[in-house]
């Protein structure tokens, strides 16, 4: 029988003795420079850029409130047939040309504060969240879908609220009572139709008016400018109606036999015009006066504190 050979092979790395130090890493080699983790977020004045997020918000929503309170008052109280529309102008307009403090400071003026003072805070916030998290400088502002969908959910939801609380002030006398279903659903539709003519429908017309408006004429104002006064003023012909009907339903329950609807065309129809023309009005101060002072104070907010 023959002794097989064993050949025993050496190890490539020594074992390392009880003796011997376990080496560490250096410091440098685990931790980030806090440089670095600086540069990922713009936290410079972030409490000051919320204050004056809100500031700006606050500033834009005082200056339409007061109008677009009247405008509203004046369409519901038509609409509920408890005022004419002209009357209802006038009442309010004297209320506050010769006693401003009891209509500023008025239930229906705070409505509308916290209507677009939530509308515009919500844009401006996710300004800052987006400049703060993607390191973009402080008076950046975001043109995406999700700025969108905040501002939109942050429109409907508020302005929902609002009316149902103006239908139970300005309606038909007698006590208030619960508004219908198919009335928020009316008005949450009626908001949308709005918000998209506002948001979706100017960057897509801009364009097409750029290409058929002559030089001189776009030197004087653009086609997305254009498009951004004309789109929501023109839904009010489609949203108008469906605003009514909402009303409509609130200040005549009833189903079947009690209210046609026959007899309800035949009211939205009466009152078509008339609130139509109103509420382009409204349009004008909300979506243009309101917009363009919320964009230049934040703007002049923000570049001195960045």
């Amino acid at each position: 029988m023959k002794n097989s050979s064993i050949v025993v092979e050496k190890p490539l790395v020594a074992p390392a003795s009880s003796n011997s130090p376990i080496p560490i890493p250096s410091k440098d080699a685990v931790e980030m420079p806090s440089s670095k983790l600086q540069q990922q977020w713009n936290t410079k004045n972030l409490a000051l850029r919320l204050g004056a997020d809100f500031t700006s918000a606050a500033c834009a929503a005082s200056m339409v409130a007061p109008l677009i309170s009247i405008i509203d008052r004046s369409i519901m109280e038509n609409a509920s047939g408890r005022n004419t529309l002209a009357n209802s102008l006038k009442s309010s307009l004297r209320t506050l040309l010769l006693r401003p403090h009891t209509m500023i400071f008025s239930k229906p003026v705070a409505l509308i504060f916290m209507l677009y003072g939530g509308t515009y805070l919500t844009a401006n916030t996710l300004d800052t969240a987006t400049s703060t998290i993607r390191n973009l400088p402080a008076h950046h502002v975001t043109t995406g879908t999700m700025k969108f969908a905040a501002s939109s959910a942050a429109n409907v939801g508020l302005c929902v609220y609002k009316d149902q609380v103006f239908v139970k002030m300005f309606g038909p006398g007698g006590p208030p009572r619960p508004v219908p279903m198919p009335s928020y659903f009316l008005f949450t539709l009626r908001d949308c139709l709005t918000i998209f003519a506002s948001f979706n429908v100017p960057p897509l017309l801009g364009p097409v008016l750029n290409e058929r408006m002559s030089s001189e004429l776009r030197k004087k104002v653009s086609g997305t400018t254009l498009a951004q006064l004309t789109a929501p003023a023109a839904v009010q012909l489609f949203s108008t109606p469906v605003h009514l009907l909402g009303l409509d339903l609130y200040n005549r329950p009833g189903a079947g036999s009690e209210v046609s609807w026959r007899d309800r065309w035949t009211q939205v129809r009466k009152n078509w015009a008339i609130s139509t023309a109103a509420r382009i009005c409204r349009i004008v101060p909300a979506f243009g006066l309101g917009g363009t002072v919320n964009m230049k104070v934040r703007r002049n907010l923000m570049e001195k504190l960045a």
